[in-house]
């Protein structure tokens, strides 16, 4: 064992830990209006940067594709000068969020006298592990600056060159407002460091929030010595009811699926009742065929569309690629039935024009995310106002859904009294 090796590691970590903790009580304590600045001031840095950006994503995306990734995990970690504004723009709309810190959540008056009110505060310290996506460190750490949270960030091995490249915008930020960072990159590969992430680095770690493969959460929960915010895979499914407009449905069903089927709110499986089947199922899979999508059907959807056969395993893939898993079935009982069996609690959508039928799905399907007539690719927290967000949380507790700024609070009480006393 390289004794040295790990002790370098765990002072390395050990040391973001204790910055981030300082940094989140400054940045608590500089108020609302130094908060908004500093995120404002990353955006301008990220501009800033964006052909060193850009450098050090080409050679992420350059050792990506020797190493032989999948070329959705490669689109996933490709950024370009778009995409690049579009994170500036994504930071500024952050800035432009409500400050959710302070904000006084309910109040009351007990008979003896005492004054209640329950506010909200930052969590402390959040540990955020993220596959390659560059712009999770960007997204995170300006979600992390508004709630006034210290955040340790750890990127995947094939992103770090480019989150380093973007981290060098919110070290820039940070100087300047004369503020200790409360954001801190981990600047290694190093598996290890992730174990001692989980482990809460002597209780500096308030929160886990995983994002990425199956087998990340996987590790993450059941390694963790802190709590865990997951973010599980989007196995997401949009049914085509009896009484769907023909239009909507194939346009939704396209972009659901091909808009970019990397991302976790790409729809995954297609659900047809068999009333529309015959004439909506050709339709749609026709628009998806010239997109270059391969659909895999049961027997129902094969005998009227040509296409391989799905296994039981393809109910159950998120393949994050241009791969449809189709089911005719018979009414919304068994769509719904379908869902609640191979579905992750992600996102599920209706295609319907009858509102009893879309509110009886919205209200039965239990899923993080429930959509009529849209795309689920509207699962997102910049789509939902929340400026950006760290991921789609699909469990139950503390929060559900985008995981924007709010999402990253809890609360205490403040009891203002009059010298009662309690008999």
């Amino acid at each position: 064992m390289d004794t040295s090796g790990n002790l370098t590691l765990t002072q390395l970590m050990t040391d973001l830990a204790a910055k981030a903790k300082a940094g989140a009580e400054g940045l608590r304590l500089a108020g609302p209006e130094a908060r908004t600045q500093l995120i404002l001031s990353a955006a301008k840095h990220i501009r800033a940067q964006r052909d060193a950006i850009l450098s050090a994503n080409a050679a992420d995306v350059e050792a990506a594709s020797q190493k032989g990734l999948s070329s959705a995990m490669v689109e996933r970690l490709v950024l370009n000068p778009d995409r690049v504004e579009a994170m500036a723009r994504g930071l500024e709309d952050v800035a432009a969020l409500p400050d959710p810190v302070g904000k006084e959540l309910a109040r009351w008056e007990r008979p003896n006298g005492l004054d209640i009110a329950r506010v909200s505060t930052p969590i402390g310290v959040i540990g955020i592990i993220y596959e390659s996506r560059p712009n999770v460190t960007a997204d995170a750490a300006a979600l992390c600056i508004r709630s006034s949270n210290g955040a340790i960030l750890r990127t995947g091995s094939e992103a770090l060159n480019s989150a380093k490249a973007i981290f060098v915008a919110f070290e820039k930020a940070f100087a300047e407002a004369e503020l200790p960072a409360a954001v801190q990159l981990v600047p290694t590969a190093d598996r290890d460091a992730v174990g001692l992430l989980l482990g809460g680095l002597n209780d500096a770690v308030n929160l886990i929030i995983p994002r990425g493969g199956k087998s990340l959460v996987a590790r993450v929960q059941a390694e963790a010595r802190v709590p865990v915010l997951a973010h599980l895979e989007g196995l997401n499914h949009t049914y085509v009811h009896a009484e769907a407009d023909a239009d909507k449905a194939v346009s939704i069903v396209l972009n659901a699926k091909m808009r970019r089927v990397s991302v976790c709110g790409a729809t995954e499986t297609l659900l047809i009742d068999k009333a529309v089947a015959e004439t909506l199922l050709p339709r749609i899979a026709l628009a998806l065929i010239e997109k270059g999508c391969e659909l895999r059907g049961d027997e129902a959807a094969r005998a009227i569309q040509p296409m391989a056969a799905a296994s039981d395993d393809d109910w159950r893939t998120e393949y994050l690629d241009k791969i449809l898993a189709v089911r005719v079935v018979n009414g919304l009982s068994e769509a719904v039935a379908h869902i609640r069996t191979y579905g992750t609690q992600h996102t599920e959508a209706i295609i319907t024009e009858d509102p009893q039928a879309a509110e009886a799905f919205l209200n039965e399907v239990d899923s993080a995310i429930v959509i009529w007539n849209a795309s689920t690719q509207f699962a997102d927290g910049g789509e939902f106002g929340l400026g950006a967000e760290i991921g789609i949380a699909t469990g139950r507790m503390h929060a559900r859904g985008p995981v924007g700024a709010e999402q990253l609070t809890t609360f205490k009480y403040v009891v203002r009294g009059s010298g009662q006393t309690r008999p």
